[in-house]
């Protein structure tokens, strides 16, 4: 796909650097990256930029952690912070010059002028218009002052914003997403782009960077998408004064919804990406989770690669629909992301939360030949790899942790006898084989006239404090012979008692 030029397609992420990102932010940086990866070879890139001149909200500390969320992802971009580009600098509150010069040309050619309204009146004219049934944006009032009117406004000590002349005609596009769009002017009128303190609003500092960046196409959420007309007149003004070279093609992407169907915000505690990071979600795993939230790779297939999704993927096949965040869904997903790992990848991603110092054992007691067996079991289980603790925590730990309410409801009458049983025959397998083991507790349950899933509740729960976890005779077989037969003694002892 090329631009309507014909130039190579060329997109932007450009969020703002205010706390944490956010899952809907992510999804619409992952849609442009991977629209920008299926057509590199015809010389399609993808710019990073920082919209930050906000000073009130932006902080360094957001933009950092921006920066190292995008690489978490695996978002590589052509353009943009760390890499630089033709059209550096890729942050905003380093652009200021260039705003400043642009908004005087559309000053000087008479695309923008200044209003002197104050608040109180704009106020006062839009609730008599709401009132009379009308529309109630601004009014043009300070179209077209006389010398005599602008005189007296600075009498007054009035400081002037800028606002861009909108045309008086319908403006019409194609969305990619939504398809052809009429706004009539009635809907859209004037709007600011400076401020009276001499700051650029974003409704300039967007498309002047998109234009002198040469952005051929923008994919945005829903909720911009009342601003477009307004940003096409802008374009178009601004192909006049020789600033851009055409006005990109417009995609906007489906809201995604939270709970109880509503838009979900970053005050959701499931929107923020740094809760997925630390409770272990795999970037593969999220992305192709966030994929499907307005896209799908076919029918029938929720699970696939990156590389799988960027080969395939079409803005036109991107849904108007609004999406449902599941957390459920993403979780389900990212546990087969886990099970398509390599063994060695899978016990490297895991290190970070064995080695924490949060970690229930202590440093010295972790084993790296017992991780190093137990890993593949354990990779078959998880959902995210922050539960990997408490499904290895019994082989580090000098005893199990008990759940009290697992001790309980495998504990039951004849528990003891059936441990005995168990221990007499563990005690007689051959440790270097789960299946000796498994037929050792199947035959202790056999003298006991039950199955082995009964069987092996009691044991399993001596051993690891739990009723469930890993496969228990590979993890019998990784925590060897004699700690085993120990935990089965202390918990005889503690029935006992």
């Amino acid at each position: 796909m090329a631009s309507a030029s014909g130039s190579p397609v060329r997109v932007r992420f450009c969020p703002s650097p205010t706390g944490n990102p956010h899952v809907g932010l992510v999804r619409t940086a992952l849609f442009n990256w991977a629209f920008a990866k299926h057509h590199q070879g015809s010389g399609a890139q993808f710019v990073f930029r920082i919209e930050d001149t906000d000073a009130a909200r932006d902080s360094e500390e957001s933009y950092a952690q921006l920066l190292d969320s995008m690489r978490w992802l695996g978002f590589d971009w052509d353009e943009g912070p760390e890499v630089g580009g033709p059209h550096a600098p890729y942050r905003q509150s380093q652009r200021m010059d260039i705003y400043e010069d642009v908004a005087g040309k559309l000053l000087d050619a008479g695309h923008a002028y200044r209003c002197y309204c104050s608040q109180e009146e704009l106020d006062s004219r839009r609730e008599a218009a709401r009132a009379a049934g009308k529309p109630s944006g601004y009014d043009g009032h300070c179209r077209a002052l006389t010398d005599a009117q602008v005189e007296e406004y600075k009498a007054q000590g009035r400081e002037p914003i800028v606002r861009f002349r909108m045309p008086d005609e319908p403006i019409t596009f194609t969305d990619l997403v939504r398809g052809e769009i009429t706004y009539l002017p009635e809907n859209v009128p004037d709007y600011g782009i400076v401020r009276a303190n001499g700051a650029p609003l974003y409704t300039l500092v967007n498309p002047v960077d998109d234009a002198l960046m040469e952005i051929t196409h923008v994919l945005r959420g829903e909720d911009l998408l009342s601003s477009t007309p307004r940003q096409i007149a802008l374009y178009k003004a601004l192909t006049e004064l020789g600033v851009a070279k055409e006005t990109p093609v417009f995609g906007h992407l489906p809201y995604v919804m939270g709970e109880g169907n509503k838009k979900l915000s970053k005050r959701d505690p499931q929107a923020s990406l740094n809760l997925y990071r630390e409770r272990g979600f795999l970037p593969e795993g999220l992305l192709n989770y966030l994929s499907l939230l307005g896209w799908s790779l076919s029918a029938d297939r929720d699970v696939f690669t990156i590389e799988e999704m960027v080969a395939a993927f079409d803005v036109a096949d991107v849904q108007p629909n609004p999406a449902r965040f599941d957390l459920k869904k993403c979780e389900a997903i990212n546990a087969d992301h886990i099970r398509m790992l390599d063994v060695k990848d899978f016990t490297e991603r895991c290190r970070p939360w064995l080695q924490a110092p949060a970690a229930p054992w202590t440093p010295g007691a972790f084993d790296e030949a017992k991780w190093q067996a137990i890993a593949p079991h354990a990779q078959t289980r998880l959902k995210v790899l922050s539960e990997i603790t408490d499904n290895v925590d019994f082989l580090f730990l000098p005893e199990p942790v008990f759940d009290e309410a697992s001790w309980a409801k495998a504990m039951k009458e004849g528990s003891d006898a059936l441990l005995r049983t168990a221990r007499e025959k563990l005690d007689a397998a051959d440790w270097t084989s789960a299946e000796s083991l498994k037929e050792a507790v199947l035959a202790a349950g056999e003298a006991h006239g039950l199955k082995l899933g009964k069987a092996q509740a009691p044991v399993r729960v001596a051993v690891t404090g739990r009723t469930v976890g890993l496969p228990l005779f590979e993890s019998l077989e990784v925590l060897g012979k004699e700690t085993t037969l120990s935990r089965i003694d202390a918990a005889l002892a503690r029935l006992a008692a």
